[in-house]
């Protein structure tokens, strides 16, 4: 009896680890199916990836940074527009 109780233990614990062989496929599978799915899904809806968002986040900081740098520049400049302009120096007799 106990050869035969051997055997079955031996043939149950096959089972068990093939069926956790065919468990752990089917789990690589859906994740496979489920990220393809996904993926696809957000192409159709024109998602951009991090990478993409990112450099554009950067590229939008740039010229922030250059757009506050040029508004500064101009109000200097139209600051020394408005100063009055003394007239020129003459420095010899006017002749008429």
């Amino acid at each position: 009896m106990s050869e035969r109780s051997g055997r079955f233990i031996d043939d149950f614990a096959r089972l068990v680890t093939d069926a956790a062989g065919v468990a752990s496929g089917m789990r690589r599978e859906a994740e496979t199916v489920v990220k393809s799915q996904t993926e696809r899904l957000l192409a159709t809806l024109n998602v951009v990836t991090r990478e993409e968002f990112e450099a554009v986040r950067d590229m939008a900081a740039l010229a922030r940074d250059e757009n506050d740098r040029l508004l500064r520049r101009i109000e200097s400049l139209e600051a020394r527009l408005a100063e009055p302009v003394p007239p020129p120096a003459q420095t010899g007799p006017i002749t008429i």
